[in-house]
C-alpha cells in the first residue's frame, strides 16, 4: 500500500488541497461562510439534484444497455469479435466535446433524425443519457464481461440439472458471482456520469449544468474560486459518499470462485434465441456506437469541394505564426501515444500494487484506501489541472516545466480502472490456492508470479487497454498541462474547434478521426495478445 499511498497523496490530494486552500484562503483568513452561502443558493440546489438523478439514470441506462453485450462477448463467438471488441471501446477514448458534437448532428437541428422524421432532441435530458450510454457502454462490457468469460459455465449447468430453470440458475448462481464486477462497472459509469462536462456543455443548452460544469463556469469564466472550491467540496463529499457504500455492500457479497479458461467458455450461437440475442446487441452497437463515429468520419470526408481528403490535407500544414500551433497537428498523434504508454506503466504499477494489496487484507482502513483510489474519477479535471500547476512550483517538485505531468495526470484517471478490474478476479481466486504454493515452499513473490498472475494475466491486459485508451483521450486536465509545443490529440483538436471556419471545424473532424482509428488500432492489437494459461484479451 505503501506505492499507491505516496502516489495520490503527492500527485492527487496535495495538488486538490492547494487549489481548494487558495479558493477558501483569502487574505490570509478562511471564509468558511461561503460555504453556507453557496449552499443556501437555489441555483446551487437544483445543480447538485441534476447531477445526482441523471447519474442514476445513465447508469442505470448503462447497465440494461450493456449487460447483454457483455453476456454476448464472454459466451458468443462469431467472426470479427476481436474488432467489434476494439469498436465498441472507441467512443470512451473520444473527447467529450467531439462526441457530443457527433451526437448533435444526429440528434440536433439538421441532425439525422431531424431530416429523417422530423425529431429533435438537443437540449433534451434524452440526448445527454444517450451520450453517456454511447461513452460508457464499452466499461460495462470489459469489465462485466472479463469476468464473465472466466465463469464455469458447468456450475449453472449443474442447476439446470437440479431442476432449476434457466432464470433461476442464472439468478442463483451466476449473478451473485457477477455482483461485484456489475457494482464496479455501475460505480464507474456513476463517477463518470456525475461528472459529466462536455455532454452537458453542448448537449444540454443552458438549461442543464452539473457540478463540473458550474464549476467551470466560476473557475474558467466568472474566476470565483472561493464558489468553485465550495462546489469542488460538495463533489468530493458526494462521491466519497458512494465509494463507501460501494466498499460496505460489495465487500459483503464477494466469496472465491471457479475461474476457468475463457477460451473454454465461448461457443458459437445455438438455436433461435441466442442468434436474436447476438443479432440484437449488434444492431444496438452499431445505432448506438457505431453511427455517431461513422459521423466523424463523413465530416472529415465532406469538404468545400465534395468529398475528398482535403481537411486532411490541410492538416500537414496547420503549423503557423499564429500561436495557435506550434508543430505540424500530425505530431500530436506520436505525442499522445508516448504520453499515453508512460501513463499506462504508472497506471499499471500503482494500480496493480493497489489491487494486490486491497486482495490480502481487510478491514476499514483498507476499504478507506479502496475508496481514495477512485476519488480521481469524482474530481473536477479543471481542479486537478488547476493544482499541478499551483501545487508542483517548487523544489524538490517544481515540475511545470517537465513533461512528465502530462501522463502523470493521465495515470490519476488510469488507476481506478486497473483496479476495479483486477480487483475482482484477484478476490475470486481461491485464498487456498495460495496456501498450498506457500506449504510448500514457494515465497510470497512466487506465489504471486505461479498462482496468481497465471489467473489473472487477462485482466491485467484489460486493465492496460483501459488505461492506455483513457490516457490516449484524456482531456481535462491535459489542456492546462501539455506544452504548445508538445500538444496530444485532444488538446490539437480542442484548438480547431476553438477557431472560428469550415477549414479549422474538418480540420477538427480529421484529427478526432485519426484519434479514433489510433485507437482502434491500439485496442486491435491488444485484442491478439495471448496470455499464458488465461484465454485471449
Amino acid at each position: 500500500m505503501a506505492v499507491p499511498l505516496a502516489f495520490f497523496a503527492v500527485f492527487f490530494a496535495y495538488p486538490v488541497a492547494a487549489i481548494v486552500t487558495r479558493g477558501l484562503r483569502v487574505g490570509g483568513r478562511w471564509r468558511f461562510g461561503r460555504i453556507a452561502e453557496v449552499m443556501s443558493d437555489p441555483a446551487t440546489l437544483d445543480v447538485l439534484w441534476f447531477t445526482c438523478w441523471q447519474a442514476v439514470a445513465s447508469t442505470a441506462l448503462t447497465l440494461a444497455v450493456a449487460l447483454p453485450g457483455a453476456y454476448v462477448f464472454a459466451r458468443f463467438d462469431f467472426p470479427g469479435k476481436g474488432l467489434l471488441r476494439a469498436v465498441v471501446t472507441v467512443p470512451f477514448v473520444l473527447p467529450t466535446v467531439v462526441a457530443g458534437s457527433a451526437f448533435l448532428a444526429l440528434l440536433g437541428r439538421g441532425g439525422l433524425l431531424d431530416e429523417l422524421w422530423g425529431v429533435r432532441l438537443d437540449t433534451s435530458v434524452w440526448a445527454i443519457l444517450l451520450a453517456h450510454v454511447f461513452f460508457n457502454y464499452a466499461v460495462v462490457v470489459r469489465t462485466v464481461g472479463g469476468l464473465w468469460a472466466q465463469l464455469d459455465p458447468r456450475q449453472e449447468e449443474a442447476a439446470r440439472v437440479l431442476g432449476a430453470s434457466r432464470l433461476s440458475a442464472w439468478r442463483r448462481v451466476t449473478l451473485p458471482a457477477l455482483a461485484p464486477a456489475v457494482a464496479a462497472a455501475a460505480l464507474m459509469v456513476f463517477l463518470f456520469t456525475f461528472t459529466s462536462f462536455g455532454v452537458i456543455q453542448i448537449l444540454g443548452g443552458p438549461r442543464y449544468a452539473t457540478l463540473e460544469v458550474a464549476i467551470y463556469r466560476e473557475t474558467a469564466q466568472l474566476l470565483d474560486l472561493p464558489t468553485a472550491a465550495v462546489l469542488s467540496i460538495v463533489q468530493f463529499a458526494a462521491v466519497a459518499a458512494v465509494l463507501a457504500l460501494h466498499a460496505w455492500t460489495v465487500r459483503r457479497r464477494e466469496s472465491a470462485l471457479r475461474l476457468v479458461d475463457p477460451g473454454r467458455t465461448a461457443r458459437r450461437p445455438k438455436g433461435s434465441g441466442q442468434w436474436a440475442l447476438l443479432w440484437g446487441v449488434l444492431a444496438v452497437v452499431a445505432l448506438l456506437i457505431v453511427t455517431p463515429l461513422a459521423v466523424l468520419v463523413e465530416r472529415s470526408l465532406n469538404g468545400p469541394d465534395g468529398y475528398g481528403f482535403t481537411y486532411y490535407e490541410a492538416l500537414r500544414s496547420a503549423a503557423d505564426s499564429g500561436g495557435t500551433f506550434f508543430v505540424a497537428p500530425l505530431e500530436a498523434v506520436g505525442n499522445s501515444l508516448r504520453y499515453a504508454a508512460v501513463a499506462t506503466v504508472f497506471a499499471l504499477v500503482v494500480g496493480g500494487l493497489a489491487a494486490a494489496a486491497l486482495t490480502r487484507r481487510a478491514g476499514r482502513l483498507v476499504r478507506g484506501f479502496d475508496a481514495l483510489l477512485m476519488l480521481p474519477l469524482g474530481t473536477s479535471a479543471v481542479t486537478v489541472g488547476f493544482g499541478f500547476l499551483i501545487a508542483l512550483d517548487e523544489p524538490p517538485l517544481d515540475l511545470r516545466a517537465s513533461w512528465i505531468l502530462v501522463p502523470l495526470a493521465q495515470a490519476l484517471v488510469g488507476v481506478p480502472f486497473v483496479v476495479r478490474t483486477m480487483l475482482p478476479v484477484l478476490r475470486a481466486v481461491d485464498h487456498r490456492l495460495r496456501e498450498a504454493a506457500a506449504v510448500l515452499g514457494a515465497s510470497p513473490w512466487r506465489v504471486w508470479r505461479e498462482v496468481d498472475l497465471p489467473l489473472v494475466g487477462r485482466a491485467v491486459a484489460v486493465a492496460a487497454g483501459f488505461a492506455f485508451a483513457v490516457s490516449l483521450g484524456e482531456f481535462g486536465a491535459t489542456v492546462f498541462l501539455a506544452r504548445p509545443d508538445h500538444p496530444t490529440l485532444p488538446v490539437a483538436i480542442a484548438r480547431f474547434l476553438g477557431r472560428a471556419g469550415q477549414l479549422t471545424y474538418g480540420q477538427a473532424m480529421a484529427l478526432s478521426t485519426i484519434l479514433m482509428l489510433v485507437c482502434a488500432g491500439s485496442l486491435l492489437a491488444l485484442e491478439r495478445i495471448r496470455t499464458d494459461r488465461s484465454g485471449e484479451f
